[in-house]
C-alpha cells in the first residue's frame, strides 16, 4: 500500500516514527546485558555473591516490577500533560536509575534500587510511546512505524550482546568491564528525551484537549502539507472525537467495561501475554544460560552464538517491518507463526532428549538445535515479535487508547517479570523440556488467535470503532468524501473550521 502525500511529510513520518521507539531500544538493550554480566568474574567479584540463579532472577524481575507499575499507572500522567512531556519525565527517571547501578557501591542493594528506578522510567516511556506513535502515523504504514518498536528492540539487544562480547575478550578482570555495558544506556536515553525538544506534540492529544489550532500545526508538519488529502484525514479526527464525546458524554471507569472496549482490553491483554509466551523473550534475558544447554559449558562459545543470535534477531525483524508488515494480515500472521514456532521447539527437546550431552565443544546436534532456535526466532521476528505493539495502540479510540496501552504494555511488564523470574528455576529443574513448555503455550495462542483476534490492516483508528461495533461508530468513508468534495471549491480556510 502506497503512502500519498509528499516526500518530505514520508521522511517525516518514518523519522518521527523511528525516533520515538528508541524507547525500544533501550528496552532491547536492557534485556539483553543482564545474562553477559551476571557470567563476568568482575561483576561476581564486585557484589560477592554465590546463588547466581536467584541473582540473577531478582536483578531481571525487580526491573520488571518497576515498569509493570508504571506501565499500569501513566496513563493518567500522559493524558494530562501529554505524550510528548511523560515520554521525556520517563527518560529522566531511567537515567537516574542507571547512575543507581554502576556507581562502585559494592552493593547489589543498590544496584537492585537502580534496577527498579529504571524500571519506572522504562516502562513509562515503552507504554507511552506506542500510542504517540499510532497518534502521529499514517494509517498506511501504521503497522510498518508501530513494528519498529521490536525493531529497535531487536537492535538494542544486538548490541548488548555484542558489547558483551567485546568487554570479556578485551578488558582485564575489572569493574569497568561490566560498568561500561550498563552505563552505555545513558546515552539513547538522553538522545531519546533531548530529541523530543524538536517534535510536535501528539495530534490526537491536542484534539481531544480541544486545542486544535496546535493539533492542525501539529498534522501539518508531520505530514508537510496542508492539501485536501490532510484537511480529510484532520476533519476525520475530529469527527470521530465528537462520535465518542457523543457516544460516552465524559469519560468514566465504566466505559472500559463496555462490550467493544472490554474487548479490545483482553486483546491487549492477550497480545502481550502472548508475546512473553512464546519464550523467545526468556531466550533475549539468558541467551547465554539457554545456549550451554545446547552446546555446552564454554562461556566465551555461548556469548558468541548469544552475539550472532542477536544479529539475526535484527536482520529479520528489519526485513519482515520493511518488506512484509503492511503485506500480511496481522491475524494470519499470529496464528500460523504460533504454529510454527511450537514445531521448532519441538524438534529442539525431542534432539536434546535423545543425542548425548554436549561438553565444551559442540556437536552436529547441538549445531542442529542452535539453528533450530535461529529459526524459531526468525519466526518470532516475523510475527509476535513486532506486531503486538501497533495492534494494541491502534485498536482503541482515542478517549481510552492511554488506559488501552498501559493496560497492553504493563501486561508485557508483568509476564516478562513472571517468565524472567522463573526462567532459570525451570532451565535448572527441566532442562530442555523448558522447549517443550514453551511449546505447548504457542500451541494455545494460535488457537486464541484463529477464533477471537480481528484484522485491523490498512484502517485508520476512527474505522476501529466499526470493526469493533461500538457505539461511536460513525461512516468515516462519508466524512472523508464530504471534506473532500468540499475542499475543490473552497480555499483552506473557509473549508475547514478549526476555531
Amino acid at each position: 500500500m502506497g503512502l500519498s502525500g509528499t516526500r518530505l511529510g514520508a521522511f517525516r513520518a518514518y523519522f518521527f516514527g523511528y525516533f520515538v521507539c528508541t524507547a525500544g531500544f533501550l528496552f532491547g538493550y536492557d534485556t539483553g546485558i543482564v545474562g553477559g554480566i551476571l557470567e563476568f568474574k568482575s561483576y561476581i567479584n564486585d557484589f560477592g555473591y554465590k546463588d547466581q540463579t536467584t541473582v540473577s532472577a531478582v536483578m531481571v524481575s525487580l526491573q520488571n516490577v518497576g515498569a509493570f507499575l508504571a506501565a499500569l499507572a501513566i496513563f493518567s500522567v500522559s493524558e494530562r500533560y501529554g505524550r510528548k512531556k511523560t515520554v521525556q519525565a520517563a527518560m529522566i527517571v531511567f537515567c537516574l536509575g542507571v547512575v543507581l547501578q554502576v556507581v562502585p557501591s559494592h552493593s547489589l542493594a543498590c544496584f537492585y534500587i537502580g534496577r527498579f528506578v529504571a524500571g519506572l522510567g522504562l516502562g513509562a516511556g515503552t507504554a507511552v510511546v506506542p500510542a504517540y506513535n499510532a497518534e502521529m502515523a499514517p494509517k498506511e504504514i501504521r503497522g510498518k512505524l508501530g513494528s519498529g518498536m521490536q525493531w529497535l528492540f531487536a537492535l538494542g539487544v544486538m548490541l548488548s550482546y555484542w558489547i558483551d562480547y567485546a568487554v570479556k575478550i578485551t578488558l582485564p578482570v575489572s569493574s569497568k568491564q561490566w560498568q561500561i555495558p550498563v552505563g552505555l544506556q545513558m546515552v539513547p536515553a538522553g538522545v531519546l528525551g533531548l530529541g523530543l525538544c524538536a517534535m510536535p506534540e501528539s495530534v490526537r492529544w491536542l484534539a481531544k484537549k480541544g486545542r486544535f489550532d496546535e493539533a492542525w500545526e501539529s498534522l501539518k508538519w508531520m505530514r508537510a502539507c496542508e492539501g485536501p488529502e490532510v484537511k480529510a484525514e484532520f476533519n476525520e479526527i475530529r469527527v470521530g472525537l465528537e462520535e465518542e464525546l457523543r457516544a460516552t458524554e465524559g469519560f468514566n471507569k465504566r466505559e472500559l467495561l463496555e462490550p467493544a472496549n472490554r474487548y479490545r482490553l483482553l486483546l491487549a491483554f492477550f497480545m502481550f501475554c502472548g508475546q512473553q509466551c512464546t519464550g523467545m523473550t526468556a531466550l533475549a534475558y539468558f541467551g547465554p544460560q539457554f545456549f550451554k544447554l545446547l552446546v555446552g559449558n564454554n562461556t566465551n562459545q555461548s556469548l558468541l552464538i548469544t552475539g550472532l543470535f542477536g544479529a539475526e534477531k535484527f536482520i529479520t525483524v528489519g526485513i519482515y517491518i520493511l518488506f512484509f508488515s503492511e503485506m500480511w494480515g496481522r491475524k494470519p500472521t499470529l496464528w500460523i507463526s504460533a504454529l510454527s514456532m511450537a514445531g521448532c521447539f519441538i524438534i529442539v527437546t525431542v534432539v536434546k532428549e535423545t543425542t548425548p550431552a554436549p561438553d565444551a565443544k559442540a556437536t552436529p546436534a547441538g549445531i542442529g538445535m542452535v539453528a533450530m532456535i535461529f529459526l524459531t526466532n526468525s519466526i518470532y521476528q516475523f510475527s509476535w515479535g513486532p506486531l503486538p505493539w501497533p495492534y494494541t495502540a491502534e485498536i482503541f479510540p482515542t478517549r481510552i487508547r492511554a488506559v488501552g496501552t498501559s493496560v497492553a504494555v504493563s501486561t508485557q511488564w508483568l509476564f516478562n517479570f513472571l517468565f524472567s523470574l522463573v526462567t532459570r528455576y525451570m532451565m535448572d529443574s527441566w532442562g530442555s523440556y523448558v522447549f517443550l513448555f514453551y511449546a505447548v503455550l504457542d500451541i494455545i495462542m494460535a488457537i486464541i488467535v484463529f477464533f477471537f483476534v480481528k484484522e485491523t490492516k490498512g484502517k485508520s483508528l476512527e474505522e476501529m470503532e466499526t470493526i469493533f461495533h461500538s457505539r461511536a461508530a460513525f461512516d468515516v468513508d462519508a466524512v472523508r468524501r464530504e471534506t473532500l468534495d468540499a475542499d475543490k471549491f473552497k480555499v483552506h480556510n473557509k473549508s475547514v473550521d478549526y476555531s
